[in-house]
């Protein structure tokens, strides 16, 4: 189990943007963050990351203190998604993934057979095995995304965190990721995702954290606390929460915006246009 508790995270005390976020996430669970833009969501990602120093509170995993742990520890136990990736070489697939092991290595070490048959195993279980030879700056973005997944599965975590993973993908490679890392946890690995999509939430999470202005406003299952008037205080509109009828006696849920009123601005664009230089 993840817990945070109380943690204040920024760049300095000055610059405190996290305040007081208390949250928990079981093992085998997806949990979904979502918030507005400059709220707090990937600094309180780098702070579970170690990447910033926390500014108050604590954090544990399966109760170890998690700003605590060395470098190594924490590359153990969390692997993690970036948004995008910019590799200066061209890698071969395998060899992207294999250096998911350098944290169980040391530092002279060569990988052995066990290093090999456990990447092997990670592009198995995401079924791109088959792009183990080819390039992986020659791939799709959704392809990519896989790849990082997989070398992130040859690390070993007992958690997997992601920052908007398929923010740069198309709708297919959208629904490809987020059914794959559903179904990662199914099989018993937790995750934690920020996503500004609230549908993906209602897709693929177990937990959502609502950030806003740097506090948690909400937690629980999606359908909880992903309403209207979730939504409209932490995004500014106005949303319908629907559900659909999946075809196969299942139902899902999304979020439809609603119209607002026109505020003038296309009416007073035309009377600009029509004045003369």
């Amino acid at each position: 189990m993840l817990e945070i508790n109380h943690v204040r995270a920024g760049y300095g005390p000055r610059s405190e943007i996290v305040h007081d976020a208390t949250f928990s996430l079981e093992e085998g669970e997806f949990g979904c963050i979502i918030g507005a833009n400059g709220c707090g969501k990937t600094t309180l990602l780098k702070t579970i990351l170690g990447v910033l120093a926390p500014l108050g509170g604590n954090a544990t995993l399966n109760g170890e203190d998690v700003f605590r742990l060395s470098e190594k520890q924490r590359a153990k136990r969390f692997a993690y998604i970036p948004q995008t990736h910019q590799l200066p070489f061209p890698f071969l697939v395998k060899d992207m993934v294999l250096m998911g092991r350098t944290p169980h290595m040391g530092r002279f070490s060569a990988t052995t057979k066990e290093d090999h048959r456990i990447a092997l195993a990670a592009l198995c279980q995401l079924s791109i095995q088959h792009l183990a030879g080819r390039t992986f700056t020659e791939l799709s973005g959704g392809q990519q995304q896989l790849v990082l997944i997989a070398r992130a599965l040859t690390q070993q975590p007992d958690i997997l965190i992601m920052d908007e993973p398929t923010a740069s993908l198309d709708f297919g490679n959208q629904q490809l990721v987020l059914s794959r890392m559903r179904s990662l946890v199914d099989s018993g690995l937790s995750v934690l995702m920020v996503t500004h999509d609230p549908a993906h939430a209602f897709y693929c999470a177990d937990r959502v954290i609502v950030l806003h202005e740097g506090t948690v406003l909400a937690n629980g299952r999606p359908h909880e606390v992903i309403t209207p008037d979730t939504m409209r205080t932490i995004y500014g509109i106005d949303v319908r929460v629907e559900r659909v009828d999946l075809g196969d006696g299942r139902t899902g849920c999304t979020c439809v915006p609603l119209a607002k009123k026109s505020c003038g601005c296309g009416r007073f664009l035309k009377e600009l246009m029509k004045k003369p230089a």
